[in-house]
């Protein structure tokens, strides 16, 4: 964004989050509490009706949405302020890989999921989403369905299971989910084909739409 706008406002409620982003002029980087008034919208983020583009990455599912599109709707410029929101799923491998992963994800970390992750599994088509459409196909905008893709072995591969917000609850309630015996069937998976590193294919999924009058 900051190579297209010539002033990125970018936020979250992570200071580590925060440590880690990439420092450019043209971004000012703005640590803010979960929940914000108005009057500290404005005084921390963004004055009414000044801001072109709203784009949240693969977090929209976490907010309290009613009071998110409040404030959204207060700072975006009127009529055609952008409000982009884009979640991933979890990295296709390959059948051998997702065939050990299916039942590790629906079976072994179910009870651990939020509520809102179904949100992600039905790739944002389900969730509120009161904005006006833009041109294109479904109403999301002018694009061809996008997918990141990022070279892993199977120590990365573990490692972003790690991450997930699923992994870390069951952790936390001192349930270990990647277990020697499921790491055994991941790693005789991922040696199948005999290559240690292979391309792990995330689809991104879209919603996008107009603030309006």
């Amino acid at each position: 964004l900051a190579k297209i706008y010539k002033n990125v406002i970018a936020t979250d409620t992570s200071p580590k989050q925060l440590e880690f982003a990439i420092k450019l002029p043209n971004i000012r980087y703005q640590l803010t509490p979960p929940t914000m008034s108005i009057t500290e919208l404005e005084q921390n983020v963004a004055t009414q009706s000044s801001v072109d583009l709203v784009t949240i990455a693969a977090a929209l599912h976490w907010f309290d949405l009613p009071q998110f599109y409040k404030q959204v709707k207060w700072v975006l410029k009127k009529p055609n302020g952008v409000i982009a929101a884009w979640t991933y799923t979890m990295p296709e491998i390959n059948e051998s890989v997702g065939a050990v992963f299916k039942p590790f994800d629906t079976v072994d970390c179910e009870p651990f999921w939020e509520p809102q992750r179904k949100l992600v599994d039905n790739k944002y088509m389900s969730i509120d989403f009161p904005f006006e459409p833009v041109d294109g196909v479904d109403n999301t905008g002018p694009f061809d369905q996008f997918v990141l893709e990022k070279v892993m072995d199977l120590d990365n591969y573990f490692t972003f299971i790690r991450s997930c917000s699923g992994y870390q609850t069951a952790k936390d309630k001192g349930v270990e989910l990647l277990t020697d015996n499921v790491m055994d069937k991941f790693k005789v998976a991922w040696n199948e084909d005999g290559q240690s590193q292979k391309v792990a294919r995330f689809p991104i999924y879209l919603r996008i739409g107009q603030v309006g009058n």
